[in-house]
């Protein structure tokens, strides 16, 4: 039996880690099959507060684990393959163990949407990216490519122009899904370009994004396209296949919340990307697993003292 169990383990479950250890909840924190979240894959953090050098993404994972262990945090390396909510305490199960709850922060993430090409793995964190915000800093006077064609490819490249010297659009249609309203900032913005019904079926590199290679979709013809950045944009899906059924999800599969960090389930408390389909930060993170967090201590207590 746990007071507190914490499925994920990036910013926002660290973070209701620490809060919920410091109130000697004794968290237990399962990390899941991503352990420090998306920042890992991401090599220079330059927009979390009190970094004015920057971290490394990897290292700030790390540095999040290590304060919540210090207040006496459990993290185990282990992941969720079953929940039962409709009971109380709460059941878990994952591959290796069973636990029961009082209360459960989920901070499980969502992963963007990969196109699956050579050189998109290995170049991930050098020239590739899925967060214009995070990285388009790096992008200064250079030329970059934006795949997608909704609403975050075009608010994404909007944000690239702030920094590149100039984006290109690759979109696999010859029409864009975003609103009409973005469509109209973007064509407007001279320093963005289309390259229509076109396809990326490989990046190339050597240690950094090169080029890439297009393939148009109607004539089947490709080319070598230089660029010092490839931004993908096709979609992120929320980590939540495993809490289907039992809590309320929107249309697109992202855990509903309210403004106190509460699902549909009482004492069931979700925080980070996998309820935000919208900031996807690191700051954000951390502040809805704090409010998580202080949400789950606020439970515990009313429950206690109902006996």
């Amino acid at each position: 039996m746990r007071d507190v169990v914490i499925v994920g383990a990036g910013p926002a479950g660290y973070t209701a880690a620490l809060y919920t250890a410091r109130s000697l909840l004794s968290p237990l924190v399962i990390a899941g099959n991503e352990p420090g979240g998306q920042i890992t894959l991401t090599t220079d953090i330059e927009n979390y507060p009190g970094f004015p050098e920057g971290t490394l993404g990897i290292d700030l994972a790390e540095a999040f684990r290590k304060q919540a262990e210090r207040f006496g945090a459990e993290v185990k390396f282990d992941a969720v393959t079953e929940v039962d909510f409709s009971i109380h305490p709460f059941k878990i199960k994952t591959y290796d163990d069973e636990y029961e709850a009082k209360s459960v922060i989920i901070t499980t993430g969502s992963t963007p949407r990969k196109l699956e090409v050579p050189g998109e793995r290995e170049l991930t964190g050098h020239g590739v990216s899925y967060c214009a915000t995070c990285d388009g800093f790096f992008f200064r006077e250079k030329e970059v490519l934006v795949v997608g064609g909704g609403d975050s490819a075009l608010d994404e490249a909007l944000v690239l122009t702030k920094f590149a010297s100039k984006v290109h659009i690759a979109h696999r249609r010859d029409q864009l899904r975003a609103s009409a309203i973005l469509q109209e900032r973007v064509k407007k913005t001279p320093k963005i370009d289309f390259i229509w019904n076109t396809v990326v079926t490989e990046i190339l590199g050597n240690g950094e994004v090169k080029e890439a290679r297009l393939k148009d979709v109607k004539t089947g013809e490709e080319r070598l396209f230089p660029t010092d950045g490839v931004f993908i944009y096709i979609g992120h899906d929320p980590n939540t296949e495993v809490f289907k059924g039992q809590i309320a999800l929107d249309e697109h599969g992202y855990i509903l919340t309210d403004r106190r960090q509460r699902t549909s389930v009482p004492g069931v408390f979700a925080g980070g990307d996998v309820q935000d389909p919208i900031y996807r930060q690191i700051a954000t993170a951390v502040g809805t697993g704090c409010a998580a967090a202080m949400e789950a201590e606020k439970f515990l207590a009313e429950l206690k003292e109902k006996g």
